[in-house]
């Protein structure tokens, strides 16, 4: 069996507290993501990153390796998630055979993190994974537009997925739950 793990990003200081809200990991289209994931015979994995409102590399490092095992060939990771998933990749040289990067988010200007994103990416990273792509939406915050520009950049082989009003890919740009054009890919790709 191919197992996933599935990274979201970081939030507020006022949603972390928040007691309503969900965690991260079982926010936005991540639960519905992970069910068709195990539906389709992929094991998918959510860990809640530590203190997601002020992300520290090295817990977040920590959480995720602590999940991290042989069988684990697919990665996903959301904003914050796919900014640790790149600085992660860049400096550990096993393969996968999918990563996708969601809206990911490098802090460019430094406004959240100092040296969570500290790093250079490994242009020869996508020499270690089969099927690398990045998903953002036109309509993103300058920041993730940025940093998908960095990564696009650094990175000239990757598959770019680009959309029209889908904001960061929240449940609240998207006006929904699902995100069925990131399963087919990750299905298409696995297959």
């Amino acid at each position: 069996m191919k197992n996933a793990i599935l990274l979201h990003g970081t939030c507020s200081e006022q949603e972390y507290l928040d007691s309503q809200s969900p965690p991260l990991s079982a926010n936005h289209w991540f639960p519905w993501l992970q069910k068709k994931l195990l539906i389709s015979g992929i094991h998918a994995r959510t860990p809640q990153m530590p203190d997601a409102q002020k992300p520290d590399y090295l817990k977040w490092k920590t959480e995720f390796e602590m999940n991290m095992d042989e069988d684990v060939k697919i990665l996903i990771g959301h904003s914050c998630g796919g900014g640790f998933l790149t600085r992660w990749l860049s400096e550990n040289t096993r393969s996968f055979e999918t990563v996708v990067l969601v809206a990911p988010w490098l802090d460019p200007d430094r406004v959240k993190t100092t040296d969570f994103f500290d790093f250079e990416i490994d242009k020869n990273l996508p020499s270690r994974i089969k099927n690398f792509s990045l998903f953002i939406s036109k309509d993103d915050d300058i920041d993730i537009l940025d940093s998908a520009e960095i990564i696009k950049t650094s990175l000239p082989s990757i598959t770019l997925y680009e959309f029209e009003n889908r904001g960061h890919f929240t449940i609240e740009d998207l006006k929904r739950n699902d995100f069925p054009e990131l399963l087919e890919v990750i299905i298409r790709e696995v297959v």
